[in-house]
């Protein structure tokens, strides 16, 4: 990766995307730094740190960790990510958005592109209201003399519009610079809590050196813990690597035709499907669901009385119990199923395959074919699924063994920066290889 971006720098027009990104990603961190007016971020820091395993640690990791400090960029890109998403369900699920999507061309694709802008506004409005809603339920207001009307229309529209400027950062990156902006955000975002946890384990560590005994206040941490966390990066990162490039091959055989005077066809080629096609996506729906009673029972006061209904749920769908990581492995099982199931089609692979006269030895075109696609296709969506709920599970049962609760979403931290950084650097080698030709052609 270092030896692609180094060639990529000598390049003059790869320069300018590199620096042009480096400059968007120097903009969204300067912007995740700017507090937004009539919040006590001080008090609002100390509640979301009494609410571990909700959905705010999952918001707050992609954020970089302004979402806990009320920050113009607290809602990142989550509302565009979510609009995207509703927008791809809708088109599978309504007719018409289905007809834009395949036989719009680009007209049809800027329709849905202006579709799903709207629908990120909408969602970031919704999304800063009920931030704010919980702001002031919980009294983390700092009105001064201003009245809660106006702080509230200011807080609304203070997080909507830091969520559609970064949408427009991330157009740009995907226009100007290197690799896809929304990714690239996201990543920077992840990345920028690294030196948090480095300092984290240096000072749990010393602590433990010290003699000090672990509390609310004072992390502790044996040196043995500190190296097993460090070995697992190391371990998942590889892991992911391995998996994001594996891919089951079905081999395809063309018919030869004749066309005039000319023979085509008779080449040999293969259908390539990914280990795990549905990317990171099961793993963020299913934490979402698996933590909603615990994001629930943050807005009832009751849930810190001991003996209530919602004391007790808190407690059976507690992030690092048993029944929870049953419950979060079960949903990236089903999610993964789902996802793949979208974005693959046996049975228009099939017809197409049939079309150009393409074949799978030993199968039938047609029914037969789609059959057989189908089959491999729940194979490797089983192993990708597996995949996916080792990569969620693991950081939580090393929080278990070595008393970090923190790590929880480590999992899924760690496969989206792999995951950018991959498609960055192949992106940046597509771009050198096609000056290359350019260069040879000239």
């Amino acid at each position: 990766m270092i030896q692609t971006i180094r060639n990529a720098w000598k390049i003059p027009e790869l320069r300018k995307k590199i620096l042009f990104t480096v400059f968007a990603l120097l903009i969204f961190r300067l912007g995740s730094a700017v507090p937004v007016p009539y919040i006590n971020t001080d008090m609002l820091r100390d509640y979301l740190a009494t609410r571990s395993g909700t959905i705010f640690d999952l918001i707050n990791a992609m954020s970089g960790s302004a979402f806990s400090m009320a920050t113009v960029f607290a809602l990142s890109i989550q509302p565009y990510i979510n609009s995207s998403i509703i927008i791809q369900l809708l088109t599978v699920a309504i007719p018409a958005l289905e007809r834009l999507a395949k036989e719009g061309g680009e007209e049809g694709r800027k329709k849905i592109a202006s579709i799903t802008r709207y629908a990120t506004v909408a969602i970031a409005l919704l999304q800063g209201f009920g931030y704010y809603s919980m702001i002031k339920y919980y009294d983390l207001l700092n009105l001064g003399q201003v009245p809660a009307v106006w702080a509230g229309i200011v807080i609304v529209l203070s997080f909507t519009a830091g969520s559609a400027f970064l949408m427009w950062l991330g157009e740009q990156i995907t226009e100007f610079g290197v690799g896809n902006g929304i990714s690239i955000i996201l990543f920077a975002g992840i990345i920028s809590r690294v030196p948090q946890m480095v300092m984290a384990l240096y000072t749990g560590v010393r602590n433990s050196f010290a003699g000090l005994e672990a509390s609310e206040t004072i992390f502790v941490m044996p040196w043995w813990g500190a190296i097993l966390v460090v070995l697992g990066m190391l371990a998942l990162i590889v892991f992911i690597v391995f998996i994001s490039n594996a891919e089951r091959r079905i081999p395809v055989q063309y018919a030869k035709r004749v066309v005039g005077r000319k023979m085509y066809g008779g080449q040999s080629t293969h259908i390539p499907m990914k280990v795990n096609m549905s990317g990171v996506m099961p793993i963020i729906f299913a934490q979402s669901i698996a933590s909603l009673p615990a994001t629930i029972g943050a807005f009832i006061p009751s849930s810190g009385t001991e003996g209530t209904f919602w004391y007790n749920m808190l407690k059976v769908f507690d992030s690092s119990g048993v029944f929870y990581c049953v419950v979060y492995f079960l949903l990236i099982l089903g999610f993964s199923y789902f996802y793949a199931g979208m974005s693959f089609n046996p049975v228009e692979v099939a017809n197409n395959l049939k079309k150009n006269g393409g074949f799978i030895p030993g199968f039938r075109p047609g029914k037969p074919t789609a059959d057989f696609i189908t089959k491999v296709l729940n194979k490797i969506t089983l192993f990708g699924a597996l995949y996916l709920a080792v990569i969620a599970l693991a950081p939580i049962v090393t929080a278990n063994v070595i008393g970090i609760q923190t790590l929880a979403i480590g999992g899924t931290s760690v496969i989206i920066v792999v995951g950018v950084a991959l498609e960055t650097v192949k992106a940046l080698e597509a771009q050198m290889l096609m000056r290359h030709y350019k260069g040879f052609l000239e």
